[in-house]
């Protein structure tokens, strides 16, 4: 005779909401990244990413461009 037992509930269940909560914890720091470039992009004129260097404040107005976003 067999002893095999059915797999733990609880312990499912937790592995189920520990992978729920990083998806969404990962759902949610990529949200933020997309708004701060978002904003970078489109709202930022120059004032924060000219401080970061050339290459930003070019890729942000390119991408101003590419948007079809007024810039200047």
């Amino acid at each position: 005779m067999s002893s095999h037992t059915a797999p733990h509930t609880d312990t499912a269940a937790a592995a189920s909401a520990a992978t729920s909560t990083r998806d969404w914890l990962i759902l949610a720091a990529a949200a933020i990244i997309a708004l701060v470039a978002l904003y970078a992009v489109f709202m930022d004129n120059g004032t924060v990413v000219s401080a970061t260097g050339d290459y930003l404040h070019e890729f942000s107005h390119d991408g101003r461009h590419l948007f079809g976003a007024p810039c200047h």
